[in-house]
């Protein structure tokens, strides 16, 4: 089979080098590049990861690659179609993902330059948080287009929500549909008007308060994933949504995702990153998809975009 295109993954920690496998492991690839500030870390999970190529039965290659905050080792990133950032501390118990804000600001900036200068006709995804200012910083720090930056948070969140219906109702996920927009944090928008379940609105199979509860429990997904495991936070959903939009860009596939995207107009609001549904091809974000909302969902969707503006308009001087 035909390999093609080079993503690069910086940060080396669960969710990075998870997300790293995931791309190989589609064997759709002509290299995955995984880099990190850990001396040696990186090249010790690439040869891992390479070392399961005969037990998986895939051919791409995975380079590892030690990175200094000077911008050394930054070399290996050229060349690559899609950049995936998820450099930054994790969340800890009790913790926001706004306490992030300002550590992971440095962090993402001085990521994102770099991109900048050895792979300017990237894609990149952002996925460290706080997602939404994170996204808007990496998109100012490169100076890419908006539509060639672009966040993972939607496709976590509607997984999580898609999850949560399934085992409430003990019914395959598979046959299951959610769908969740806004910001990746409080003002997440859960859109309960577009969920089935085979085909069936959900608000026919639970009562209003079981889809609120749901509802409840997706927004704070992060958190009860970080609670149970009390050092370090989720990696294996948010990894795999991360890996499918690389992929979707890899090939120029044009699936309709829930992601952060630059909304410019859409659903009324103006010039700000959000989550919404957007079609995804080698240029990133081919368009935002609006597509009908209740009048309390579209005031929620519309209520989170003013929540991250300004938050957004603060990351230019971290």
């Amino acid at each position: 089979m035909a390999r093609n295109g080079k993503v690069t993954v910086v940060g080396a920690g669960f969710y990075g080098s998870t997300t790293a496998l995931r791309l190989a492991e589609y064997d759709i690839l002509d290299t995955v590049v995984l880099t990190d500030i850990v001396e040696g870390k990186p090249e010790g999970l690439a040869l891992d990861m390479n070392q399961s190529r005969p037990v998986e039965g895939f051919e791409t290659r995975v380079v590892g690659q030690t990175t200094t905050p000077d911008g050394q080792g930054y070399e290996a990133v050229a060349g690559s179609d899609v950049v995936v950032i998820t450099a930054g501390l994790p969340r800890k118990p009790g913790m926001s993902r706004m306490d992030l804000i300002e550590t992971n600001a440095k962090i993402v900036r001085g990521v994102a330059e770099n991109v900048a200068r050895h792979a300017p006709e990237a894609v990149v995804i952002v996925v460290s948080n706080p997602l939404d200012e994170m996204t808007a910083l990496a998109q100012l720090a490169t100076g890419f287009p908006k539509e060639r930056v672009l966040g993972q948070a939607g496709m976590l969140d509607t997984a999580r929500f898609t999850n949560f219906v399934a085992e409430k109702l003990q019914v395959p996920v598979g046959s299951v549909r959610t769908l969740t927009l806004g910001s990746h944090g409080d003002t997440m928008v859960p859109v309960p008007s577009r969920c089935t379940v085979d085909g069936k609105p959900l608000r026919d199979l639970l009562s209003p308060e079981e889809v609120d509860e749901l509802v409840v429990r997706t927004r704070n997904g992060g958190a009860e994933v970080v609670a149970l495991l009390k050092t370090g936070s989720a990696y294996y959903a948010p990894s795999a949504a991360a890996a499918r939009m690389a992929r979707a860009v890899i090939e120029d596939s044009g699936a309709v995702m829930p992601v952060c995207a630059w909304v410019d107009g859409e659903y009324g609001i103006e010039g700000v990153y959000l989550g919404v549904e957007a079609e995804l091809g080698r240029q990133g974000v081919r368009r935002v998809v609006e597509t009908d909302l209740t009048a309390d969902e579209r005031a929620a969707l519309g209520e989170a975009a003013e929540a991250v503006r300004a938050k957004q308009a603060d990351v230019r001087d971290l």
